[in-house]
């Protein structure tokens, strides 16, 4: 594989960045590979599959000549709030390369926090590997993970003409929703350290504990709320934030706003399209196994409110205490 041929389309994907060796690791992948795949992450590699890493001086000097490269967006959320729906509707204009949840994001948002030298440079190559594109390829909308999103301000500052969407959900929805989730404490539990720190940078003040399921759940969207608030705050216009009921309530219209702000040109007959897609009735993370259509979710979540009615009283409990001492919580939950 040599240097150049890494710059002209994304046929040769950089999968992981290891900081420590400062090399990245390529695969081969197709529009369709890309077209099907939920995560970006280690679940993207095949057993036997053909890959070679290179040296990052080597990759950044492929991409200082790299042409044609294709507008680029994101999208940050606070997790399980619909992000994959909504990358996965964008995917039906049939003119946007999805990018979801790269691997070498979350190292640069580690880098990021270490305030490691050199991750201006890392990160002005990656933004130049992620806006190739197919012959067809008008744009690409990148997903974060919803931890990713710490990234947000950094990502639109070193790419001024990207545009963001910023996913969320309400405080009681978003509990019941997690509450829902039959892997709810994995989830929560696998970035609890990360977020833990992080809201602490966020309040500038002592520490929020959470001792049930139902308050790390209000915690973890207290985090990715105010997380969302500094990245508008960042952004400015550029960033679109959106609820995830508000979406599923109204998705044609909410799809054209997101369209229009994306600069995405709409396909004909796109509204009508898209209100019947079959994208609606699937579960987005794994849509050739699971049937998943928002009428299905509304009653997960009204079982979930029987069920754990305690919990997401606690952790409405919790948001409650913080914001009777922190004004932009109250603002949140206003």
């Amino acid at each position: 594989m040599a240097p150049a041929e890494i710059a002209p389309t994304p046929i040769l994907y950089p999968q992981k960045f290891d900081a420590a060796r400062d090399a990245l690791l390529f695969i081969a992948m197709d529009e369709t590979a890309y077209r099907a795949a939920s995560f970006l992450d280690d679940r993207v590699l095949a057993p036997g599959q053909a890959t070679e890493w290179r040296p990052f001086r080597a990759v950044a000097a492929a991409m200082d000549a790299a042409q044609g490269l294709k507008p680029l967006h994101f999208i940050f959320h606070a997790g399980h709030v619909g992000s994959t729906l909504l990358s996965r509707l964008i995917d039906q204009t049939g003119t946007v390369l999805g990018l979801r949840e790269p691997l070498p994001l979350r190292t640069l948002a580690e880098m990021a926090d270490a305030q490691a030298v050199g991750f201006e440079a890392r990160l002005a190559t990656f933004l130049k590997l992620w806006r190739r594109g197919f012959a067809r390829t008008q744009s690409v909308v990148l997903k974060a993970t919803s931890t990713g999103g710490r990234l947000a301000p950094a990502l639109l500052a070193a790419s001024p003409p990207s545009r963001a969407v910023y996913l969320n959900l309400k405080a009681e929805p978003y509990l019941a929703t997690i509450l829902a989730g039959a892997n709810a404490m994995v989830d929560l539990k696998g970035f609890e350290a990360e977020r833990h720190a992080r809201l602490r940078r966020l309040l500038e003040s002592a520490d929020v504990p959470a001792a049930s399921l139902g308050e790390l759940a209000a915690k973890t969207w207290l985090t990715e709320s105010l997380t969302r608030a500094q990245a508008i705050a960042a952004g400015g216009a550029r960033v679109l934030p959106l609820d995830f009921d508000a979406l599923l309530a109204d998705v044609p219209g909410t799809m054209a706003a997101v369209l229009q702000h994306f600069g995405i040109a709409e396909p004909p007959a796109f509204a009508q399209s898209i209100a019947r897609s079959p994208v609606l009735t699937r579960y987005s993370k794994a849509p050739q196994q699971f049937e998943y259509s928002p009428r299905f979710r509304a009653q997960l979540l009204a079982q979930a409110r029987r069920e754990h009615a305690g919990e997401i009283a606690k952790g409405l409990a919790l948001l409650e205490s913080v914001a009777r001492r922190e004004p932009r919580v109250a603002a949140l939950l206003g």
